[in-house]
């Protein structure tokens, strides 16, 4: 999966509309939309700033509701609600091309149904935006126990410029980048060096 995945700070910065079509047309092929204080209407508002041509790359965290209105086909399920959603599958919507959770143990990973195109595995390393927040098990070691192939597996937690490649070399099929970009003065440049580190990466692998 060489799709790239950046989820946004989850409090407003500075020039983030700018930003984030920087990224976009940069070739960020994934963006995460969490913004967990949000209302709806600041969220329908939030998305509406970005420019129509990249619908198709946000995926949205909050209000899956607003997916279809919006024109978004991909959305994320915290684990809270995939675990609190009795019947899953029902729940989808066929507008839905893209599904995505999160996991927190590799069990919990290998239990997902088929349902999932993808899903964020953390904390890989100490986190860059969350306080106290770093792994309980080493998650490369738990990797070599897979065996959900079905589901694409992405490193969430602390991922940044310098432990990237190795992320990969030790069985995560892609990362996903948070605090690395929203905690740099030059979001786009940090996202540009993972990204080359990422496609090098792959292109040592065919």
């Amino acid at each position: 999966m060489k799709d790239m995945i950046v989820i946004t700070n989850p409090f407003a910065i500075k020039n983030e509309t700018a930003i984030l079509h920087a990224l976009l047309e940069e070739g960020l092929a994934l963006l995460h939309i969490r913004k967990p204080d949000f209302s709806k209407l600041e969220m329908a508002k939030y998305i509406h700033q970005i420019k129509l041509e990249f619908r198709a790359n946000l995926v949205l965290h909050h209000y899956h509701e607003l997916a279809e209105d919006l024109g978004i086909t991909k959305i994320h399920f915290s684990e809270k609600e995939r675990k609190n959603t009795q019947d899953f599958s029902s729940g989808f919507s066929k507008s839905y091309t893209y599904k995505s959770t999160s996991t927190h143990s590799i069990e919990d990973f290998n239990s997902l149904e088929n349902d999932f195109n993808y899903a964020f595995l953390s904390p890989v390393f100490k986190s860059i935006s969350k306080e106290n927040y770093q792994p309980e098990t080493n998650l490369f070691e738990a990797l070599k126990l897979r065996t959900n192939y079905q589901t694409k597996v992405i490193a969430l937690g602390g991922i940044d410029a310098e432990n990237i490649k190795k992320t990969l070399e030790n069985g995560f099929d892609n990362a996903a980048l948070l605090g690395t970009i929203w905690n740099n003065e030059n979001p786009l440049k940090q996202f540009k060096l993972c990204q080359q580190i990422v496609l090098s990466h792959l292109q040592s692998q065919v």
